[in-house]
């Protein structure tokens, strides 16, 4: 089914998408994703060090660093700015989307294509997300082009045609293990295995094009994993054993869940389509069924099935975690949206408004919830944004049902997408007026007229993950280690081990200034050492040497 929006409306919508997307990439950086990213990408620019990533100074070994290099490039190209630190994020949600739209149309027609991109910008999870520096939406774009090259290469109808895509898979696949290491691996052979032991065919073994494919995974991704085994020869143990199966195995990050939770986030994350989502899979999975052809819709619900499965398995657990399944749903969804019957989606719209008075109820009471006063006043600034943000919503969730009822498809599907970004952008407005508690802005801005090139900076049983980015230097962590254990055993003396330490180190002569976690500041306080006040909050305490 072709699609019948003007070339005006497309053109609204585009310039919609990058005018959102340009206004959420300058809010201040907030804690700890997008400030430990932004600043190991920082310290490569600072260091000429590409091989070996470092936090604060000290080896960080956590993660490949395709995304470290890509945010590095652009903060040597614009400097420190919050808009050069999401670079990279947003141009990989920007591609996925792209992505996922020509793979649709290759495949069907050039209303499926344009069906499934409306349905990943209706999708405020995803969305939100690419304007959020952390790794997850470099594996996205990574995994979906492993996903969408696959499938073209097997719906390709020449040798050559086919041949290209498969290699351009293996291609893609070593990216996405340079993004977040081997899950890039595991998440397209796992949804391509279980495919071929579903449908009793594993002829699709024999066109992966192994010889040429391996060559081309190894070249891309192996380079860096030998270099910087060479330059550290701690890195592989920790790597591919601790963050590969004791962080998958064990609850040693202390973020575990029960094993259900994704599954909210999953179908909040494609609100307003949340409730068409279930039908729209089934819809997905029987069309496959009824084609001799690549089972594409399988091959993608099977593929975001696997991620969340996965991720729910774990022994550590965070919200974007799952991202990557959402552009497969995406392909899936969009097909449901371009073939259900009008009534059949005007249904699942009707929950929408209610769901926006729902959340427009939770913003209002926010203040009256927050823990101290502080956070209270924070909330206030931010409510008229998150009101406006549901009451967008409610507007999609009359006027979207209204079109779809008239049986104007198209227009609904126009307005759902584009009240979605609107949407978004509101929330995100509402997020950056709390962000004097989710950024350590406001602290590095009082450190920045009072600590000269000579100055040691402190930080006591706290390490604020924006600080360092936004002052442009490293401090010396104090009674702290928590991310930094493997690191701190190879470079012991960048770091202070405890307070007692700490006192001779603050009373040498010198200027000095130290981040504080409140607690130890009353501690100090009351052991009489000399600190002058100079900002107070209840997250951190900031102090210069008298």
């Amino acid at each position: 089914m072709n699609h019948p929006l003007s070339r005006a409306a497309l053109l609204f919508l585009t310039v919609l998408a990058i005018a959102v997307g340009i206004d959420n990439l300058g809010r201040p950086l907030a804690n700890p994703d997008e400030g430990r990213y932004s600043e190991i990408s920082r310290e490569m620019v600072e260091s000429g060090d590409w091989i070996t990533p470092r936090l604060n100074g000290i080896k960080y070994f956590e993660k490949p660093p395709l995304q470290y290099w890509g945010t590095a490039v652009s903060l040597a190209a614009f400097g420190n700015e919050e808009f050069a630190a999401r670079a990279y994020v947003a141009l990989c949600g920007l591609a996925t989307i792209l992505i996922v739209g020509y793979t649709a149309r290759r495949l069907g027609t050039p209303g499926l294509g344009l069906a499934s991109i409306l349905a990943l910008l209706s999708c405020p999870y995803f969305m939100a997300l690419g304007g959020i520096v952390t790794l997850d939406m470099g594996l996205t774009l990574w995994t979906t082009a492993t996903l969408c090259a696959y499938l073209l290469a097997e719906s390709a109808l020449d040798p050559p045609s086919q041949r290209r895509w498969m290699i351009a898979a293996w291609a893609a696949m070593a990216l996405a293990v340079l993004s977040k290491g081997l899950v890039g691996i595991v998440f397209p052979a796992a949804a391509i295995g279980l495919v071929c032991i579903l449908r009793r065919d594993f002829s699709t073994l024999a066109r992966l094009e192994w010889g040429y494919g391996i060559v081309v995974f190894l070249a891309i991704a192996a380079p860096w994993f030998v270099a910087v085994s060479y330059a550290n020869p701690e890195f592989a143990e920790f790597f591919f054993i601790h963050e590969h199966f004791t962080r998958f195995l064990t609850h040693e990050h202390r973020r575990t869940s029960p094993w259900w939770y994704f599954l909210p986030i999953l179908f909040a994350g494609f609100l307003p389509w949340m409730f068409a989502l279930p039908a729209a899979v089934i819809h997905g999975w029987r069309s496959d069924g009824r084609t001799a052809g690549v089972p594409a819709m399988r091959l993608a619900i099977v593929f975001s099935a696997f991620v969340v499965l996965f991720f729910s398995a774990s022994g550590s657990k965070l919200p974007a975690y799952i991202v990557p399944a959402f552009p497969p749903l995406a392909l899936v969804l969009g097909r449901y949206l371009v073939e259900a019957p009008t009534q059949r989606l005007t249904l699942w719209m009707a929950p929408v408004a209610f769901i926006a008075v729902a959340l427009a109820v939770a913003a209002w009471q926010a203040p009256e919830r927050a823990r101290d006063s502080w956070t209270a006043a924070l909330y206030l600034g931010a409510r008229p944004w998150w009101l406006a943000g549901a009451a967008v919503l409610f507007v999609v969730g009359i006027v979207g049902p209204w079109l779809m009822w008239r049986g104007r498809r198209w227009g609904a599907l126009l307005v759902v997408a584009i009240g979605t970004m609107v949407m978004v952008d509101c929330l995100e407005d509402g997020y950056e007026r709390i962000a004097p508690r989710q950024s350590g802005l406001i602290v590095a801005e009082r450190m920045r007229p009072l600590a000269g090139p000579g100055t040691r900076i402190y930080s006591v049983g706290i390490y604020d993950q924006t600080v360092p980015f936004y002052i442009a230097r490293t401090v010396t962590l104090v009674h702290y280690v928590d991310e930094f254990e493997i690191g701190l055993r190879s470079q012991p003396e960048l770091a202070v081990a405890d307070l007692a330490q700490f006192r001779g180190h603050w009373l040498r002569p010198g200027e000095a200034m130290a981040i504080i976690h409140p607690d130890i500041y009353q501690a100090l306080r009351a052991q009489d050492l000399p600190m002058q006040l100079v900002h107070e909050d209840p997250r951190r305490v900031l102090v210069r040497k008298p």
